[in-house]
Order: C-alpha cells, then structure tokens, then sequence
C-alpha cells in the first residue's frame, strides 16, 4: 500500500461510507432531538480543513453557526468557553490528539452532547463521545492523509443530508464514486503537468465558498510532500493585499468549479492572467476558467457546487504526489513528521 494507491482507493471508499447511510440517518435524528444552537468543532491538521468544509456546508444548508475551536484554551490555558447549546464535535483520523480529546472533556462537564467523525471507532475520542461516525477508510499508511480526508468530508456531506432529510441531495451523492473514478483516469497527464513545477519554491493556492476547504489541503499536501511554501487564501483575502506579491511567472492555484463563486474566481483569474502575467494552474469544469490556466485540469460536468470538495481535491492530491515524484523526494514518508500526531 502506498500514497498512490491510497488516492485510488477513494471512489471504493466513498462507496463503502455511502452504504452507512442508515447509521448516519439515526445520528441525525438523535442530534434533531437534542436541537443544538450551534456546533463547536474542533480538529487538528487535514482534519482542520475538513472542518472548513463543515462551516460552509452545515451553515449553508442545515442553518448551523459552526465555531472552530481553539483546542489550546482547553489544555494550556485552561481557560476553555462557555459552550452552551453547543453539539461538541471533533474530526480526527486517529482519534488519538488529547488536545480534541479534552475538547470533548469538558463539553461533557458543561452538559453538551457530543459527536466524533474518526477512522478510528476504537479510539480514546470516539470513547468519551455520544455518537460516532466512522469513516471506515481501512488502513492509511501513507504520512499525507488522502482517503480519509475525502471520507471525513463525505461523512460531513451525508450528515447534512441526513439533519435535512433533503431527498435531491441525498441522490446527488450516489455520483461521487463514478466522479472521483472520473478525475483518477487524470493520472498521467497531472503527472506531466507537475514536471513543470520541479523547481518552484513559493506559490499559492486560492479558493472560495465550499472549496475554501480546498485550498487549505491542496496548501498543506504541497508543503508537507513537496517542501514548496504554498499559502492558502480565499479570493476575497487574496486581492485584499497578498495579490501585491504575483509577478510575471509566479504560480497559482486555483480550485474554481461551477457555482454560485465561480463568477468572482473568474475575475481573479483574468486579472492574474492579464495584468499580473500569473502562471496558473486550475482545476474547473469551466471552460473559461480552465482556458485561462497554462496548466488547466478538468473537472466531471455536474458536479454540484455543495459536493464540488470531495472531488476537486483529489486532482490535487495526485498534483502533490507527482511533484514530490519529479523532485526526487519520499512520497511514502515526508521528513520530520509522523503518520499521528499527538498535541496537547
């Protein structure tokens, strides 16, 4: 098993958590009885940045304010917030950081219902949980985590569904596998488009709206395989001072699918393109967009804005894995970190 074969597994996971959905259904109607004013999430790392995903998604279509935690007031400070009327949730592959674990502690002692989505069902957080999600990715041996980040979004997006027994979206997810399927068959030609980028030292990675998620993971995997300094920004962020820094030449990437976001994507894009003679790399379903990218990768028609995360990344990750390839560096094993890491 390796980082590569880790990415392909992904429409067999999504396969697999989508026939959960019953187990996720009965979650969501306990979480509609205890009617949380709010979610409180908390997660660390990939983890994070699914939890980007939560804020747009729950916020959007469930009507649910979700607050990321701070998980260093619980555990160094030990100064935590008032959380009341909050569902206390926690991402975590591993189950294993006490920092999310203490989280969950103390919502336990302020009365507040608690809700886990691991890979790990056996694991000290899902244990001091109320309800558990498991994404049920199977082993992830590879450092850069992959599989189970597009397992945490979907187990997000069936949640969603569930909370709103929303009939149109519960359909639309059944196309996730035949689409990531789609965007895998990619492979080769991403794997020559990361040539290009064998001596690129800074860069950033641009998104919006559902996919801001996107960029922060498509921003982490580049620095922990590749060693390339990638900062992520939203496209609004972006033009408020950083775009200052583009010149002629220098790369950006952008996550713009169709939606309600793509009309503002598209305009930074121009205007990289144009005035700042940007050298862009774009993966869109938007001919536009991607006619503005020197280095364009596809999207599937149809995928709707809201599911649009679970697979735009993957392109992405298989960017990363390209790069880390062509640079000479290890894809199975990055230097100085570890597959866990347990902060406090």
């Amino acid at each position: 098993m390796s980082l590569h074969s880790e990415i392909h597994e992904q429409p067999a996971v999504i396969q697999n958590l989508l026939g959960k959905q019953t187990e996720i259904t009965r979650i969501a109607a306990e979480i509609r009885k205890i009617d949380p004013a709010y979610v409180f999430l908390a997660a660390r790392g990939t983890s994070d940045n699914a939890g980007r995903y939560a804020n747009y998604l729950w916020g959007a279509y469930n009507r649910l304010p979700v607050a990321l935690a701070t998980p260093s007031l619980f555990t160094f400070y030990g100064q935590s917030p008032l959380l009341k009327g909050a569902l206390v949730t926690t991402v975590s592959q591993s189950g294993k950081s006490p920092d999310i674990v203490a989280v969950v502690e103390e919502g336990k002692r302020q009365g507040c219902a608690s809700l886990a989505i691991t890979n790990a069902p056996d694991s000290p957080l899902a244990a001091v949980s109320d309800f558990v999600i498991d994404i049920a990715a199977g082993p992830e041996k590879a450092v850069a985590a992959t599989k189970t980040y597009t397992a945490e979004l979907l187990a997000m997006a069936l949640l969603s569904v569930e909370l709103a027994n929303d009939s149109t979206r519960r359909a639309e997810l059944q196309n996730l596998p035949i689409w990531a399927q789609q965007v895998l068959a990619l492979d080769e030609e991403i794997a020559r488009l990361a040539e290009r980028f064998r001596y690129m030292e800074h860069c950033v990675v641009i998104g919006r709206g559902f996919n801001y998620a996107t960029a922060f993971e498509w921003s982490l995997k580049m620095k922990e395989l590749t060693y390339s300094v990638a900062e992520p920004y939203s496209s609004a962020d972006f033009q408020h001072g950083p775009i200052a820094m583009v010149e002629r030449g220098f790369p950006v990437f952008a996550v713009a699918p169709s939606g309600v976001i793509l009309p503002d994507m598209l305009g930074l894009l121009k205007n990289l393109r144009e005035t700042h003679h940007a050298e862009l790399t774009v993966i869109s379903d938007n001919l536009e967009a991607l006619a503005l990218a020197q280095s364009p990768i596809q999207l599937p028609a149809g995928i709707p804005e809201w599911l649009s995360p679970i697979i735009a990344i993957i392109p992405a990750q298989l960017f990363c894995y390209h790069l880390t390839r062509t640079r000479g560096f290890d894809t199975e094993a990055p230097r100085t970190i570890h597959k866990v890491t347990e902060t406090h």
